[in-house]
């Protein structure tokens, strides 16, 4: 299924609604998303560094731990008003204007 970021936005605005009640604060929110940011982290670095699982990690998947940071990501958005559609092209924009020869000339990435 594909979904557009906007649709996203939309979705996670009516599962609040309907099921959530209301957002969470915005503070709060952040927190939650440094949270869910450090459970990405304990994935990727037991996965793909130099950690190993505990048991309890072992059932945390790698793709729904993203799923939970941009789920967090989408309510802050939403609450403050924020086009993520937008606000990603204006992004791409300004990396492609700040960055275009940066990487291409790096030796570090040949």
């Amino acid at each position: 299924m594909e979904l557009t970021i906007s649709q996203a936005q939309q979705q996670v605005d009516e599962w609040i609604k309907t099921y959530g009640v209301r957002y969470f604060s915005e503070l709060t929110n952040m927190v939650l998303l440094t949270e869910e940011v450090g459970e990405l982290a304990r994935i990727v670095a037991r996965t793909y560094g130099e950690q190993s699982f505990k048991e309890s990690d072992r059932q945390k998947n790698l793709a729904d731990e993203m799923a939970d940071v941009l789920w967090v990501l989408i309510c802050l958005a939403n609450q403050t008003g924020t086009d993520l559609t937008e606000a990603f092209a204006r992004n791409i924009e300004k990396k492609t204007q700040r960055d275009s020869g940066r990487h291409i000339n790096n030796p570090k990435l040949r």
